[in-house]
């Protein structure tokens, strides 16, 4: 399975977590909600489930690739 990270921004509460966890893959916008820097390559599907469910907001959504589906890393 492959998976891909996002952030939703109307979740994100700021903590930094992901930020702290991965300064290659996330960053603070102008208004300090956490971003994707793009072109950052998307780090295995271990190192995903692990930043997803870190967040303290579950600001950070997990999709299988293939399906499109969300999964629930609870």
């Amino acid at each position: 399975m492959t998976y891909k990270i996002d952030i939703d921004p109307e979740v994100c509460i700021s903590s930094g977590k992901c930020v702290a966890d991965a300064p290659d893959l996330f960053r603070f916008d102008d208004d300090e909600i956490a971003e994707m820097i793009p072109g950052a390559p998307q780090p295995n599907d271990e190192r995903i489930l692990d930043l997803a469910r870190a967040c303290p907001s579950g600001a950070l959504i997990v999709t299988d690739v293939e399906s499109g589906e969300e999964i629930d890393v609870g």
